[in-house]
């Protein structure tokens, strides 16, 4: 093996495992934040939780992976890492309020408003991602 893939491999592993960390921590956090049971009505074949789910997921990690990339030290990546999450509950907490009927909407499987938050997340998440540049 390279020399230099030994010498950068510990912090590979670790800048890994602390985003790997910060997304359980982030998805824990929505899955209780959000008044209906995603992982429930997922495998119940419901696509819009599916959407909403995963354009969570998404928007948070896109900021999380520009701080990997731009960061110096582990603090850095969990700091940002709060606020990232931070960031994607308050555009949680505007798609509730845009759409006062989001929890029927995708315990009934509507997408349309699914769509309308993921997009809402993943755009959330790419600005947030780009302010995090420093």
């Amino acid at each position: 093996m390279p020399a230099h893939f030994l010498a950068t491999l510990p912090n590979f592993l670790a800048y890994f495992a602390t985003a790997i960390a910060l997304l359980a921590v982030f998805v824990a956090i929505y899955l209780y934040v959000t008044p209906y049971e995603e992982i429930r009505l997922i495998r119940a074949n419901n696509a819009a939780a599916a959407v909403t789910l995963a354009g969570a997921v998404l928007g948070f990690a896109m900021p999380i992976a520009n701080v990997i990339a731009h960061s110096d030290t582990l603090y850095d990546l969990a700091v940002w890492g709060v606020i990232a999450g931070l960031v994607q509950l308050a555009a949680w907490g505007v798609a509730r309020v845009a759409l006062p009927t989001l929890k029927e909407d995708i315990a009934a499987n509507r997408v349309a408003p699914a769509i309308l938050v993921a997009a809402l997340s993943l755009t959330v998440g790419l600005i947030n991602a780009a302010c995090m540049t420093y």
